[in-house]
């Protein structure tokens, strides 16, 4: 004979749950390419490699995480963007825009968000950076 034995809170297992930075550079990535005036991600090095790789088709290889570094430590994150901004957009609404998406994404997973420095590298005029 079996018996069911309730489940309770008090009878789950615990354990710690890390995310790690790259999973974090993912969600910051995402968020700011979903900000208007956001044109692109990446240094003038990296979009130009990544040209690149679009035109051999290779385009997803590192396409996730570009133009970003984070770092978590004790449930804390600290994201380092660089983006590149449409002619059109003032920096600094794009640049509060893009802190506060970031934020909202990488706290919807649990985190804390203690920085977000964002290095405007380049500004799109008529059309995508190159």
């Amino acid at each position: 004979m079996t018996q069911e034995l309730p489940m309770t809170p008090d009878a789950v297992a615990g354990g710690r749950t890390d995310i790690s930075d790259e999973v974090v550079e993912k969600i910051a990535v995402a968020a700011a390419k979903s900000v208007p005036g956001v044109v692109e991600l990446g240094g003038d090095i990296a979009r130009f490699f990544n040209a690149v790789l679009d035109r051999v088709g290779l385009d997803q290889v590192g396409d996730a995480r570009r133009g970003c570094s984070a770092h978590v430590t004790n449930g804390a994150a600290v994201v380092n963007l660089v983006i590149v901004t449409d002619a059109g957009h003032p920096v600094p609404e794009v640049t509060t825009a893009v802190r506060a998406a970031v934020t909202q994404a990488i706290e919807a997973y649990g985190l804390r968000v203690d920085e977000i420095n964002i290095r405007v590298d380049d500004v799109a005029i008529g059309g995508p950076a190159s």
